[in-house]
């Protein structure tokens, strides 16, 4: 109870402080309309799409101050579920921020995150860039570094502290897609208070490196649940590996790596090299990567003390939160690869089926019809659950053990992204806010039926699910073509 009003009273303080949310309006003077530039945002089937270009610090200012209204509002849910979980309040997320990630920021991102600071600001938010950094580590903080610290001072972690397991994803290339090339799809696992406000479609290119199009959380200057392309045709996914223990504080922070890997590697062996570079174990996953320009796909497990690789022309992985790499398995990870009714392994076997039946046909309305399965293939019957490959907690009667949830915890899909061969080339993609499968969740009578959810009422919001619905680089507010399911 103590927990739950410390979060109530620090969500209200900070709401009664924030500006008043409206769409920021573009060029309300001379220095603000020379540092947006070429940007501009829209909204299209539950998404707000932002195109940003220049230097560092100006699509930092240009991030933070298109996104301002949207960037205030996550902030606070993050900050409710990262205080909540950690029993930490959120000036020790500050501190960490500032201390123990930001040294280690590479510059160029330094100067972003100074510059989406500087965008909030010039909207007449109160963030500071503590609270910038803190919101792009909300995976590593919280999750990685808090257990690393009780570990450290003998302290036990609070329950459902633990290394998350978020999304399911697979990449398929050669005779098991339909036209031999490849085809990379992935749905993002998260709390449905957080998890419905991740739905801003980015739009990047830097001065330097190559153009970016990625999804991602308003504020942070990585995908974070981590699908995105470049145009030297590099595709880039995840899922996280669950029970993972590690983190090294004087690495570089995962969101610093995984934004540098995107905008700068040109294939899958770059891409290693820079996510290998200073790697500090936070949010560690089971990376999927693909190359347009040779149909070649890889996953790549990076823990901390172990990692593995492998590529192929011809075939698939997926991930849906299991480790693979039996010595990271024993020395970082407290996952138990026999447990055939947690929700990693059932989804393990499922996708197993489905790519299997669907070998030479796998397309991109195959891909979505995966985003959307309901298939348990643990319990052999069709509902929606955390056995599904489309995560549904709040229908789920059951614990969790591999991450210490609740039963009914209101978490699962909160979005789905999917892109073939000749999407890739054009840097274009299909996304689908809320479930991909389309059912929508509503927050109230969720609360009125689980009260025990309640510390989460000051934040938590419909999930409505939008249609699915192409982006592409350089997309503007008339194109407006959508798929209806």
């Amino acid at each position: 109870m103590r927990v739950w009003v410390r979060g109530a009273v620090v969500f209200a303080m900070l709401a009664a402080s924030a500006f008043a949310v409206k769409v920021p309006l573009i060029g309300k003077s001379d220095p603000v309309k020379a540092r947006l530039g070429h940007a501009y945002r829209f909204e299209r089937g539950g998404w707000v799409y932002v195109h940003l270009e220049g230097k560092p610090e100006d699509i930092g200012f240009q991030h933070g101050y298109l996104l301002a209204p949207e960037i205030e509002d996550g902030f606070k849910a993050v900050q409710l579920s990262d205080v909540h979980a950690s029993k930490h309040d959120w000036e020790f997320f500050r501190h960490v921020a500032r201390d123990i990630l930001w040294p280690k920021v590479d510059p160029e991102y330094q100067a972003e995150l100074r510059g989406i600071q500087e965008g909030l600001a010039a909207q007449g938010s109160k963030l500071t860039l503590d609270d910038v950094v803190a919101l792009n580590g909300m995976e590593e903080i919280a999750d990685y570094y808090v257990p690393w610290l009780n570990r450290l001072q003998g302290k036990l972690n609070p329950p459902g502290l633990v290394a998350p397991g978020n999304c399911s994803a697979f990449v398929a290339t050669g005779s098991y897609t339909s036209d031999g090339k490849i085809v990379i799809a992935h749905n993002n696992w998260t709390s449905y208070m957080v998890g419905e406000r991740w739905r801003i479609m980015y739009d990047i290119v830097p001065a330097k490196g190559q153009h970016i199009l990625m999804d991602g959380y308003p504020g942070t200057i990585t995908s974070g649940d981590d699908f995105g392309m470049n145009d030297e045709g590099l595709v880039i996914t995840e899922t996280t590996i669950s029970g993972f223990v590690g983190f090294d504080p004087n690495g570089k922070p995962e969101f610093s790596r995984s934004r540098k890997a995107m905008q700068y590697a040109k294939n899958i062996d770059q891409w290693i090299a820079i996510m290998s570079d200073g790697n500090n174990g936070a949010y560690a996953n089971d990376w999927l990567l693909a190359e347009r320009k040779t149909n070649e796909i890889a996953r790549v497990e990076l823990g901390l003390l172990h990692s593995a690789v492998d590529r192929t022309k011809d075939g698939y992985f997926f991930g849906s939160n299991f480790p693979i790499d039996v010595a990271l398995i024993h020395d970082e990870t407290n996952f138990d690869p026999m447990d055939a009714s947690s929700s990693p392994n059932a989804r393990r076997k499922r996708w197993q089926q489905v790519m299997e039946t669907n070998k030479g046909k796998i397309d991109v309305d195959l891909a979505r019809s995966f985003m959307s399965d309901h298939e348990d293939a643990f319990e052999n019957k069709k509902g929606a659950n955390l056995h599904t490959l489309c995560g549904h907690g709040d229908t789920n009667p059951n614990a969790e053990k591999v991450w210490e949830l609740q039963p009914y915890d209101p978490m699962g899909a909160v979005n789905g992204k999917v892109a073939d061969a000749e999407m890739t080339k054009k840097m274009s993609m299909y996304a689908r806010t809320g479930h991909p499968c389309g059912d929508n969740f509503k927050a109230a009578p969720f609360l009125k039926e689980h009260p025990e959810y309640s510390w989460q009422a000051p934040a938590l919001h419909d999930m409505i699910a939008g249609p699915w619905t192409l982006f592409k680089e350089r997309d503007r507010e008339d194109n407006k073509k959508q798929d209806g399911e």
